[in-house]
């Protein structure tokens, strides 16, 4: 006996048309996930061949290597076919090292503290 809804049913059908191509996949702690689906079940739980985590901080990127990667279905945002033959990502755009980007990453992550910090400290201000 399957519990299956019509909306995973649906889900699991169109996530065939994408099979065997290269896919962007947003998660809901917002990393951006890219690689080849080979596999997927009616929850939307994914298999990607080839995968990497693509980190942004401003004008850099890095495509992390992740390999052979399950995603579970319910940390699913969005899924798309990437065009192989188009450019993915605008010029201005710089590729770093993995290195590289996690210390951007590290100090993107304190000045975003820091400014919860200081909204903290000022809110008996209220400038609202």
């Amino acid at each position: 006996m399957s519990w299956a809804s019509a909306e995973d049913t649906y889900l699991s059908t169109s996530l065939a048309s994408y099979l065997d191509k290269k896919l962007l996949v947003l998660l809901r702690d917002g990393r951006k996930l890219l690689g080849i689906l080979r596999s997927f079940d009616q929850f939307a739980n994914a298999v990607l061949e080839g995968a990497c985590e693509r980190a942004i901080v401003g004008d850099l990127y890095c495509d992390i290597p992740l390999g052979l990667y399950v995603i579970r279905g319910e940390n699913v945002v969005l899924i798309g076919e990437l065009d192989v033959e188009k450019e993915e990502l605008p010029p201005h755009m710089r590729r770093v090292s993995t290195a590289e980007i996690r210390r951007a990453q590290k100090a993107e992550r304190e000045a975003s503290d820091l400014k919860g910090t200081m909204r903290k400290r000022m809110e008996f201000l209220d400038l609202d």
